[in-house]
């Protein structure tokens, strides 16, 4: 018992050792001046470097902006309404400042993600037993972070402190999830957002963790997954977001199932707005596949690439939408300099478009997707950031020759498309862009870019396992071009999503009428204008 006590007690001197590493490592660092702020849109990153704060919970001292101190001030001001759609909220400091809201008469509503709205101290030991590994290191985390005398149980005392959805259950605040329609729940409610008082917005790429604001509580080098946060004073603009809302909350708790969530929602345009030196575009997630790309919010980032001129930089959890990365290529033929950096969990996977733009592909078990297409010019400025470990690389923007930014919670990928509630907000105004400029660089200038050798062995590995495989970085083996009015049925077939009888069809179309452009090819049935646009680079008139 002795010596396991000691050893306790070591543990706990080489955990306090290390915290003081770090805040005498994050105290030291050179901070920047601050850049000016928008009068209605305000910029924060929880890894700014020309900000300094002492985490809540932690208790360190290191650079950055508090996104939860954020979040708590705006809650802090409601007078009348708080509504708040969030994948997932853990921080007992936000839960507690609704709870008093709550309790000083404020209307507060929250809309949940149903994977994520359920207490962690709820769970019984079998259910734990059950957790995905991943789940299962997370639970741990947070058991850990609830246990504030470490005696290995969780005291209702401190429940009720720390665990974010008993403070909101036990303050009685309105909550519903993605189920809230009947259903089983939509495929992901990933919106992170807040109203209040139909006035003051704060949208995001965090959720409401400590792993995307503060960092993982056992681990004092994590500075959290890189996010970045939007603060504006719009009513127009909150107007927008409570609709967003209204029409996933339905009557509430409790009523009739009539939430909308997913493609249940009906379809909305997208809305410019001006504000003061912004011209803020919003949309929403998600739209029907069946409906033309160029109106989805994918559509809206192509179109807003489409505009460069000069540069296009981007920071992205997960890049896996072909379309734009087609429109990335050829916007690089056009002499725009192109960068990105993406997750490094998600950056060299077969799906991943940065290996496009590297100029390289990996298979599926011998098989590549459908419509991959790696540059014939690979770029050697994309690859992935160098971070602490267990932190993630979570934004989601790009900024567009340094004036325009895209941001929200929205992936680049099909499933955000196509599939989750997610929000994309273009935002044209120079001063906001030189936020994110900054934060690119801080990132970029410690990037870890071009193919890693690990991928290249990879590569070269597929070569001697899939014999149908010639060279792995030749773009000519991924792209053979089909003149549309002559090829055969075989060639046509081999098109995305092109089957024998479709490529029938096309046949027969071409026979009574040439096709003089790519429109049309829309007039045969069972083409759509999304095949089309998949099959640019692979077809000629």
């Amino acid at each position: 018992m002795q010596i396991l006590l000691t050893f306790k007690k070591f543990s706990v001197l080489l955990l306090l050792l290390a915290i003081a590493a770090c805040e005498r490592v994050q105290s030291h660092n050179t901070r920047l001046p601050a850049l000016p702020q928008d009068p209605f849109v305000k910029v924060y990153f929880n890894q700014s470097e020309s900000t300094e704060y002492r985490e809540p919970y932690r208790q360190q001292t290191r650079l950055g902006d508090n996104l939860e101190r954020q979040i708590i001030d705006t809650i802090s001001q409601a007078k009348s309404t708080i509504d708040i759609a969030v994948q997932e909220l853990r921080l007992p400091g936000i839960a507690q400042a609704l709870s008093d809201q709550q309790k000083a008469g404020v209307k507060v509503r929250v809309i949940l993600e149903n994977n994520y709205s359920r207490s962690w101290s709820s769970l019984t030991v079998e259910e734990v037993k059950k957790l995905t590994p991943r789940e299962k290191d997370r639970y741990q985390e947070y058991f850990k972070f609830i246990d504030q005398n470490q005696d290995n149980q969780l005291s209702p005392e401190e429940i009720k402190q720390r665990d974010a959805l008993i403070i909101l259950q036990t303050a009685k605040i309105p909550w519903i999830d993605d189920q809230a329609d009947g259903s089983s729940g939509s495929n992901l409610m990933h919106h992170k957002f807040i109203v209040v008082d139909n006035r003051i917005v704060i949208v995001t790429s965090a959720n409401f963790t400590l792993s995307d604001t503060h960092g993982d509580f056992t681990n004092p080098s994590s500075l959290g997954n890189p996010n970045n946060f939007l603060q504006i004073d719009s009513s127009e603009v909150a107007t927008l977001f409570t609709e967003e809302f209204n029409l996933m909350w339905g009557d509430g708790v409790g009523g009739k199932p009539d939430s909308k969530f997913g493609l249940n929602k009906p379809v909305r345009p997208p809305k410019t707005i001006i504000l003061g030196d912004n011209k803020i575009t919003l949309n929403f997630s998600p739209t029907s596949p069946s409906l033309p790309w160029t109106n989805t919010s994918n559509g809206l980032i192509g179109e807003t690439l489409n505009s460069s001129n000069k540069s296009i930089d981007m920071a992205l959890f997960v890049f896996s939408e072909q379309r734009l990365a087609n429109i990335l290529e050829n916007r690089q033929q056009q002499n725009v300099a192109v960068r990105a950096l993406i997750d490094n969990q998600f950056a060299y996977r077969y799906y991943s478009e940065s290996l496009d733009m590297m100029g390289v592909a990996l298979s599926n078990k011998c098989k590549y997707e459908l419509d991959n297409k790696p540059w014939k010019n690979p770029l050697t400025t994309v690859g992935a950031p160098t971070l602490p470990k267990g932190d993630l690389l979570h934004h989601k923007f790009a900024v567009i020759d340094q004036q325009t930014v895209i941001t929200g919670s929205h992936n680049w990928s099909d499933a955000a498309n196509e599939a989750n509630d997610e929000t994309l907000i273009v935002i044209e105004n120079p001063n906001i862009a030189a936020h994110y400029v900054r934060e690119f660089n801080r990132l970029y200038t410690k990037a870890k870019v071009g193919v890693p050798e690990n991928i290249q062995a990879k590569i070269q590995a597929e070569q001697k396992q899939c014999p149908q495989i010639s060279a792995p970085n030749s773009a000519d083996k991924f792209i053979k071009t089909i003149n549309i009015n002559t090829a055969s049925l075989e060639e046509l077939s081999s098109l995305p999503g092109v089957g024998k009888k479709l490529a029938q069809k096309i046949i027969i179309a071409r026979q009574q009428q040439k096709f003089t452009s790519l429109q049309d090819l829309e007039k045969v049935t069972g083409v759509s204008n999304r095949m089309v646009a998949n099959w640019q680079g692979y077809i000629e008139l």
